[in-house]
């Protein structure tokens, strides 16, 4: 009697420990040159989290009766200087679940904190072809379809996807960690009001296919949006633009604005993640 009184008072605390994400270190003894600092604290704080020194994926997985073999990279934006973590990270991975989508969400290292040593092009670039290669090597014990790992970038998370979008992110086929073996380009990309910074003078034809929304009085990310649509028709590469009238910069998932248009935007991307037989599940 004892036994099935504590494994009731047990039983909620258990399920609770399934349900909390993990988190995995992109490298297992810290990124490649500063692995004296993977043990440095991160800073976090309500909505944001800095000071990211071992950079990780966090793993959101869907119900096991939805998941449809798709991933998606989730890429908060904050400048280069915070991410967003909760509004841009946590509430974008929980509504991808929704859909049968298995979610990460990338803290990647940050070059705009004061005294940061690290560079965009460089570092960052980095820690985003990591991550997908990183699911790509993992893919069968988390069901997912190597073909379909996608990247969502908010604002600086979408420099953070155009980092990789448009550059080959080839594996090393003679690499010592057979996690570099693989490829670290994303199958397709979804960007919310990304920031301008990385978009090519030329979208190459192999660029991945993308879903792209912004607020047309957004006074950074508006016109940058536009330009990349015009190379991708230029390019004859598919892509959906959604442009909103209002809405500014930063409505993340549209859980705290007042614009109707706004609250709804999510369902645009399920739209066209379904349209792109994105969604579909393959091994049913």
């Amino acid at each position: 009697m004892k036994k099935l009184i504590l494994s009731l008072f047990l039983a909620p605390f258990a399920a609770l420990a399934q349900q909390t994400p993990a988190v995995i270190p992109l490298w297992e003894k810290g990124a490649p040159g500063f692995e004296n600092r993977r043990n440095e604290p991160e800073q976090a704080k309500d909505w944001w989290v800095k000071n990211i020194h071992n950079p990780s994926i966090t793993v959101y997985l869907p119900p096991k009766d939805k998941a449809n073999g798709t991933a998606v990279i989730v890429c908060p934006g904050g400048g280069h200087n915070q991410l967003v973590i909760t509004s841009e990270g946590k509430d974008a991975a929980e509504y991808l679940n929704s859909i049968g989508v298995t979610a990460f969400v990338l803290k990647y290292r940050l070059t705009r904190e004061p005294n940061s040593p690290y560079k965009l092009e460089t570092h960052v670039r980095e820690d985003a072809h990591r991550a997908i290669r990183l699911v790509r090597n993992r893919a069968s014990e988390w069901g997912i379809d190597t073909s379909r790992v996608g990247m969502l970038g908010f604002s600086a998370g979408g420099e953070t996807v155009a980092l990789v979008a448009y550059v080959s992110g080839k594996g090393d086929p003679t690499a010592p960690d057979t996690i570099d073996r693989l490829s670290g380009k994303p199958s397709f990309q979804m960007l919310i009001y990304p920031g301008p910074l990385y978009i090519p003078g030329t979208v190459p034809s192999d660029a991945p296919p993308a879903f792209a929304l912004v607020a047309n009085e957004d006074p950074c990310c508006a016109g940058p949006v536009v330009d990349l649509l015009r190379k991708y028709r230029e390019a004859k590469v598919p892509i959906e633009v959604h442009i909103y009238a209002k809405g500014n910069h930063g409505f993340n998932m549209g859980k705290r604005t007042p614009l109707k248009t706004l609250q709804t935007w999510p369902q645009r991307m399920a739209d066209w993640m379904l349209d792109a037989g994105y969604l579909e599940n393959k091994s049913k």
